[in-house]
């Protein structure tokens, strides 16, 4: 195997690696927040429905999070074994957050271990509540240490090469870069809107299915309620977001908005197609690149004429931002839709039609993280860590690592029909209904 194969290989195996984990992160992040948000709504409420949301909520979590740890640990092998020279230069700067990271999964899991031993232990649900919040806060920051580890591919400093040395390293320096604030708010947010509408997306599919328990009604309420908060909340991030690539990133932020020519008044194009270096069928919002990046309608916005044909990102990166923003704008109506509807006892968001729009939001709410990551990936192509490290240059020259992708393929369809199998059943097995009685069966008891 040649260079060139090793270094193709390579990065379609991390890009795999990304976009399996991705949605097992995603949820792992997301999810201990909405558990947290239904205890405490069922202790303020003084509602066993929202208690018991919670309840199976965390069960499932633990599925997600299992297969987490094996793809987080792959994504660590990884990176040593496909990207070595990059480890050896990066290592030395940013191994601080690669530390915490870990440390705030340890610190989450413990806690999570305890919440769900001591369910039943607790007579006080507000003391047995406060087990969530470290839960919730090392999930959170878990994103947050490895989305800086990303910032600082994107924006590296804290370290200087002298002769091919590196010196006067800062990991301080180094994690607190002007990417991280915009990325890592980013991720976070997304993360709870997306758990958020996949909880969602399983509420309604079991109204849909003849399940008319109020629970399931509750739980579509809270989740689409949350999801609306985190989604306009990444909409304004995502502004922010805009203005960072403007000034740090021009080169991804032309790419992604197919601005070929540096100039003012520039408009926002959506869709469309690249034809022969020109672009047909697209959708022209005049100013509005100029806003996003300036926040004035007439402030210059640089183009890619202003780069080395070899340091311009692939121009697919397009497709991926319309992705991302066109279902980000879809979740933010329809759950606004949703909740106005329900405070004005529409008929309609009570609809089977509706339910199933929102039974699809909830793996286009993936697409949406998955589409995003993509972009802010491939976007910072050709470099491995920008201006420093050419992606090429970072890699492994193997010859074994097609053999590593059909065996870590495989090892991801095991672990992605496995977790599908196993929550099925254990929700299946155990529906809320049952569940739903045989508490009331208990406190029965308790009183007799």
């Amino acid at each position: 195997m040649g260079n060139e194969e090793a270094v193709f290989f390579s990065r379609v195996l991390t890009e795999l690696t990304l976009s399996f984990h991705i949605i097992y992160a995603t949820i792992g992040v997301g999810v201990p927040l909405m558990i947290m948000i239904a205890q405490w709504v069922g202790i303020k409420k003084n509602d066993e429905h929202y208690i018991l949301l919670a309840r199976r909520w965390a069960r499932g979590f633990i599925i997600t999070v299992a297969v987490g740890v094996v793809t987080g640990t792959a994504i660590g092998l990884q990176l040593s074994l496909l990207w070595p020279n990059f480890m050896e230069l990066a290592g030395n700067v940013i191994a601080l957050p690669l530390f915490m990271e870990t440390f705030a999964f340890f610190f989450e899991a413990i806690f999570l271990g305890i919440y769900l031993y001591t369910w039943d232990r607790f007579e006080n649900q507000k003391k047995h509540f406060l087990l969530l919040i470290p839960v919730a806060v090392g999930a959170s920051f878990s994103a947050v240490f490895i989305t800086i580890v990303n910032a600082f591919m994107n924006a590296p400093r804290g370290f200087d090469i002298v002769n091919g040395e590196l010196v006067n390293i800062n990991p301080l320096l180094a994690m607190f870069n002007p990417a991280m604030p915009t990325k890592v708010a980013h991720v976070v947010v997304t993360a709870y809107m997306t758990a958020a509408f996949v909880l969602a997306a399983i509420a309604a599919f079991r109204l849909l299915k003849g399940s008319n328990h109020e629970y399931h009604k509750k739980a579509l309420y809270l989740t689409m309620k949350v999801g609306l908060v985190f989604a306009i909340a990444a909409a304004i991030i995502g502004d922010f977001s805009g203005k960072y690539l403007a000034e740090y990133q021009p080169e991804k932020l032309a790419a992604a908005e197919w601005h070929f020519e540096t100039e003012g008044n520039a408009p926002l194009i959506m869709y469309g197609v690249l034809k022969d270096g020109e672009v047909k069928y697209a959708i022209k919002i005049p100013y509005a690149l100029s806003f996003l990046a300036h926040s004035s309608f007439t402030e210059e916005v640089i183009g890619l004429d202003q780069f080395p044909p070899d340091e311009v990102p692939p121009l697919y990166i397009h497709y991926l931002f319309d992705i991302m923003v066109t279902i980000g704008v879809w979740m933010t109506v329809l759950s606004a839709v949703y909740w106005f509807g329900m405070k004005r006892r529409w008929a309609m968001v009570r609809a089977r039609w509706f339910r199933w729009l929102i039974v699809l939001g909830g793996p286009l709410s993936v697409v949406a993280i998955e589409a995003g990551w993509w972009l802010a990936e491939v976007g910072r192509q050709p470099w491995i860590l920008r201006h420093i490290m050419r992606t090429q240059e970072a890699a492994t020259t193997s010859a074994h690592v097609d053999s590593m992708l059909i065996l870590f393929s495989l090892l991801y369809l095991v672990l992605g029909v496995g977790s599908i199998v196993v929550l099925r059943r254990m929700f299946r097995n155990n529906p809320v209904e049952r569940e739903i009685e045989d508490r009331e069966m208990e406190k029965g008891g308790d009183v007799l």
